[in-house]
């Protein structure tokens, strides 16, 4: 039997989601996520401690209850976005690339993927994990366990890992082409840029001078805080802002998504929209750029929990701009970020 001709393997990284929205799996799902000394910054003995005594007893539950208000007959958004997006990838990169989907924690997973490839005939593996800034939580993460993965193997494919991508512009035109008809329309007051949180910790271990945390450090991006979580987010919202033509004082910067208790960046989002409203701000529409597939954290936390904050408030209505997706652009940009890395082999 011929052996498949040599391809080279494409695998599209996400964070994780459960298998379902049942307890149990939202409990393993959790568990394997808050355990990576990544996310949960602290001494092993601590985030355990944390974790099975104040996390874990509790959250399973709540978490399993919004999971379900997102879950669809397809099942996690995140998983069947992140399917739709490797389909259409794959069709614009051709026969010399196999591509598949790998899932930071839980299913599928990224060593299932890996054998997935390998197993497709490909000799060598361009990773892209899904984060448009880098975060140690998770653009790290994936990119370390993707090379553990690889490293256990007896043959060692060619490894590459495309970075972060926070004002690339692929992935800046395609969420400024999703947004820019639905803002048209809406007739937002404000365009709020919500991130995902991260801890200040993380934030200073992760910068080469430690002062990312002070005035001035986000305005630009520089050699010195080049990997800087905070500042990248803030470098996406100005392009972002000038793409869709936005004037400067209608559109703001925040972060979401709170966990440990720890100081994380600010402003918090569930802060900043008391302000905005005060400010007189009655339409808001909200981006999301930290993520690029819809999940939890945008459908739920801010198209659900988020509007009912705003309503409360006072506030006319809440405009959640959907994330990338699998769009048509998107899955060009990807494309691209991958063709840039390689050469494919020729086709006999």
């Amino acid at each position: 039997m011929m052996s498949p001709a040599l391809k080279i393997g494409v695998l599209l990284v996400q964070l994780g989601t459960p298998d379902s929205t049942r307890v149990g799996d939202v409990r393993r799902y959790l568990d394997q996520f808050l355990s990576d000394g990544r996310v949960l910054d602290m001494p092993a003995p601590f985030r355990w401690l944390l974790l099975k005594t104040v996390i874990l007893p509790f959250r399973p539950r709540r978490s399993a209850k919004a999971y379900e208000k997102i879950w669809t007959e397809r099942g996690s958004p995140l998983l069947f976005h992140s399917e739709d997006l490797a389909e259409k990838v794959a069709d614009r990169l051709g026969g010399s690339y196999v591509v598949e989907v790998g899932m930071r924690y839980q299913n599928p997973s990224i060593s299932s993927a890996v054998e997935r490839l390998m197993e497709g005939g490909a000799d060598r593996i361009v990773a892209v994990p899904l984060f448009p800034q880098y975060a140690s939580a998770a653009s790290g993460s994936a990119s370390a366990e993707v090379h553990r993965v690889i490293s256990e193997r007896y043959n060692l494919p060619e490894l590459t890992v495309v970075g972060d991508f926070f004002a690339d512009p692929g992935f800046t035109s395609a969420s400024s082409e999703i947004a820019k008809p639905l803002l048209d329309e809406f007739g937002a007051d404000h365009v709020l840029f919500s991130y995902h949180g991260t801890p200040e910790s993380q934030i200073r271990k992760g910068h080469e001078s430690g002062d990312c945390l002070t005035a001035g450090c986000s305005d630009r991006i520089t050699v010195v805080n080049r990997f800087c979580y905070r500042a990248q987010c803030h470098a996406t919202t100005r392009a972002l802002g000038e793409q869709l033509g936005l004037d400067e004082d209608t559109y703001s910067t925040s972060f979401q998504s709170r966990l440990a208790p720890k100081k994380w960046i600010e402003p918090y989002t569930d802060h900043v929209l008391p302000e905005l409203h005060q400010a007189g701000v009655r339409r808001l529409a909200v981006m999301t750029p930290s993520f690029t597939i819809d999940c939890l954290e945008t459908i739920e936390e801010i198209g659900m929990r988020g509007r009912q904050q705003w309503t409360d408030l006072g506030g006319d209505d809440l405009l959640l701009v959907p994330c990338v997706n699998s769009q048509p652009t998107w899955a060009d940009a990807v494309a691209d970020m991958v063709r840039a890395r390689v050469v494919a082999p020729s086709m006999q």
